[in-house]
């Protein structure tokens, strides 16, 4: 579990929540046409501009802006050296009944056992970081149309509303409701598009970076293992991908370090 999402998330949710209960009656912020008119114009833009599959498929990447499964980049760095050793000392067929808990170091180990050219295993491996890299970009571009479709239909609600008024002045009772919709239309699209929409993508956009590094790792791993290269020599390429201050620090506090953004901008470079 991501806590640094869920408590930014619960966090701007709350202040809203505690500035317009201390400023009066929460009820007046309640109103359905301009839920409406945000929410579905939002969502009808949306499915208008993706496929059904991609809109749907967003889900499971969100989830990773909450959750992730990727093993810290220090600990994987050194298990790839144990299974490095043991390649070097025993041949690659020592490995084919490792325990291996990451799927795409698990999945480049298998292609090293079953003897696949090494151009061949790059080809693949890459393959597979530059389909997971789309992926999770179309799911951050459909938060990022989401959030700016959001504020633009609270424009459109607040025109609906200003129409509705000036074509009721002559009754004042309308002009109420009216205005209501004019303005919280506005503050629904502004509160989608800032506090959900646009925060997730930023946050989906670092965790696929992290995600891509990771996997480039094991990949170079997997390939200085099939070449038979020095362990101590793979080692110090692997942690090229991580920050400095992690580089000689212990194994344990490694595996407990998340990556940072140094090392983004060093695979990036």
């Amino acid at each position: 579990m991501d806590i640094a999402t869920v408590i930014g998330i619960v966090l701007s949710i709350v202040l809203v929540l505690s500035a317009i209960v201390l400023g009066g009656s929460p009820i007046m912020f309640v109103n359905i046409p301009s839920a409406l008119i945000v929410v579905g114009g939002t969502i009808g833009v949306t499915l208008m501009r993706n496929p059904l599959a991609e809109v749907i498929g967003m889900l499971g990447v969100v989830s990773k802006a909450f959750t992730t499964k990727m093993p810290a980049a220090g600990g994987l760095i050194q298990e790839i050296i144990e299974l490095a050793k043991n390649a070097r000392k025993n041949g690659m067929l020592a490995l084919e009944n490792a325990e291996l808990e990451y799927g795409f170091l698990k999945k480049a180990v298998s292609l090293g056992v079953d003897g696949v050219e090494l151009d061949r295993i790059r080809s693949i491996l890459e393959t597979e970081i530059n389909s997971t890299a789309a992926r999770h970009k179309q799911g951050q571009q459909i938060l990022m149309d989401m959030g700016a479709a959001a504020p633009a239909f609270g424009m459109i609600g607040t025109l609906i509303g200003l129409v509705q008024m000036l074509a009721s002045l002559s009754d004042p009772s309308s002009i109420g409701p009216a205005m209501a919709v004019a303005l919280l239309t506005i503050l629904y699209g502004a509160l989608i598009a800032n506090v959900v929409c646009l925060p997730l993508a930023d946050k989906l956009k670092v965790r696929s970076k992290e995600e891509v590094i990771t996997m480039i790792i094991c990949l170079e791993g997997v390939v200085g293992m099939v070449q038979g290269d020095n362990p101590n020599s793979i080692d110090q390429r692997l942690k090229a991908f991580i920050a400095p201050k992690l580089r000689d620090a212990p194994p344990k506090a490694q595996a407990e370090a998340p990556a940072e953004p140094e090392a983004v901008a060093e695979s990036d470079a």
